[in-house]
C-alpha cells in the first residue's frame, strides 16, 4: 500500500466504523421481520442509515439555508462594491469579505452539509462496494454480513450490482437507470425550489445568480454520468438524501422565508387568511355569548293557601 493509501485508510477507518454500526443495527431490527439475507432488509437498512445521517446534520443545514440566503439579501450591496473596486480585484475581495464579516454570514457555510456528506457518502461507497465485488466486511461489517449483502436481491435484482457491470441483466439496468432519473429530478428540482421561492429579484442577477444556475443544470448532469458507476444501494442512499433536503428545504423556506421572495409573499399571505379566519370565529363566538336567548320562561308567583282557595273557587 502506497503512503497516500495508508493515510486515506487510516483517515476512512473511524468512518467505516461509524457507518457499519448504524447499518448493521438497522438491518438487525428489520430482519427480526423480514429475511436476513432479502434484498428489501439490505435496502431498508440503507435508507434508515440515511435517515440517521441526515438527521444528525439538521443544525449544519439550517446553517447553510441562513448562509445563502444572507448572501442573496446582501448580492445588491455586492454589486455596489464590485461597481466600485471593480478594477481592483484584491480590494474587492477585502470589502466583500468585510460586509459578510458585518452581516454575520459565511459563504462557506452553504457548503458545510455538502462538504460532511462527501466523506460519510465516499466510506459507504467503499463499503458496500467491497462487499460487492470482494465480500469483505469493514468496521463491524463482517465478511459474512458482506457475503449476503452482495447477493441480496430486491424485485429479483441484486442490489449490490451498479448499471455498468450489470452484465447484460435487464432489471439491474432499468432500477439503475429509475435510481439515477430519480436523483437527477430531485437534485435539480431541489436547486430550482431554492432560486424560485427564496431568492429576491435582486439576486437573479449577477455572478452569484449565474453561478445557482449553473448548479441547477450542471449539478444534476454531474450526478447522472457518476451514478451509472455506483451500486444500486448507494442510488438508494443518494436518492433518499436527495427527498429528504427537499422535504426540510420546503419546511425551511415555508416557515422561515427571505424577505422580498415569492415565498415570504406567500406566507404573508397565509399568516393575512389566518387572522381573518380567526378574527372572524371570534366574532361568531362573541354573537353566539351575547345574543338574547329567544324564550325565556316565565316562573309562577307563588300562592298561599287561602289564594289557592279562592282562585279554585272562582274556577268552579
Amino acid at each position: 500500500m502506497s503512503f497516500f493509501g495508508a493515510i486515506g485508510s487510516f483517515i476512512m477507518q473511524p468512518l467505516y466504523y461509524a457507518i457499519s454500526v448504524v447499518l448493521v443495527g438497522w438491518h438487525k431490527l428489520f430482519s427480526t421481520f423480514l429475511p436476513a439475507e432479502s434484498g428489501a432488509a439490505w435496502a431498508l437498512s440503507i435508507v434508515g442509515l440515511t435517515v440517521v445521517i441526515r438527521a444528525a446534520l439538521i443544525p449544519l443545514f439550517v446553517k447553510q439555508i441562513k448562509a445563502s440566503r444572507n448572501m442573496q439579501l446582501l448580492q445588491p450591496q455586492v454589486k455596489e462594491l464590485q461597481k466600485k473596486y471593480g478594477h481592483d480585484r484584491e480590494k474587492l475581495a477585502q470589502e466583500t469579505m468585510a460586509l459578510y464579516k458585518d452581516a454575520g454570514t459565511n459563504p462557506f457555510a452553504s457548503c458545510l452539509p455538502i462538504l460532511l456528506q462527501m466523506p460519510i457518502f465516499l466510506a459507504l461507497f467503499r463499503l458496500l462496494d467491497q462487499a460487492a465485488k470482494k465480500e469483505e466486511g469493514r468496521g463491524i461489517f463482517t465478511d459474512e454480513q458482506a457475503l449476503q449483502f452482495a447477493h441480496s436481491e430486491l424485485f429479483g435484482v441484486r442490489i449490490s450490482k451498479t448499471f455498468l457491470g450489470a452484465d447484460g441483466d435487464t432489471g439491474v439496468m432499468v432500477m439503475a437507470l429509475a435510481l439515477v432519473l430519480a436523483m437527477l429530478v430531485t437534485t435539480f428540482f431541489t436547486q430550482r425550489q431554492l432560486m424560485t421561492k427564496n431568492m429576491p429579484e435582486s439576486a437573479l442577477t449577477g455572478p452569484y445568480a449565474q453561478q445557482q444556475k449553473l448548479l441547477l443544470y450542471v449539478l444534476p448532469v454531474v450526478f447522472a454520468v457518476g451514478g451509472v458507476a455506483f451500486p444500486i444501494g448507494v442510488l438508494i442512499y443518494w436518492t433518499v438524501s436527495n427527498l429528504w433536503t427537499m422535504g426540510q428545504q420546503f419546511y425551511v423556506i415555508r416557515r422561515n422565508p427571505a424577505p422580498g421572495t415569492p415565498a415570504f409573499k406567500a406566507k404573508e399571505e397565509r399568516d393575512r387568511r389566518k387572522g381573518v379566519a380567526a378574527a372572524g370565529d371570534a366574532a361568531t363566538d362573541t354573537a353566539v355569548v351575547e345574543a338574547p336567548p329567544t324564550h325565556q320562561r316565565v316562573q309562577p308567583k307563588r300562592q298561599t293557601k287561602s289564594q289557592r282557595k279562592k282562585s279554585g273557587k272562582k274556577r268552579s
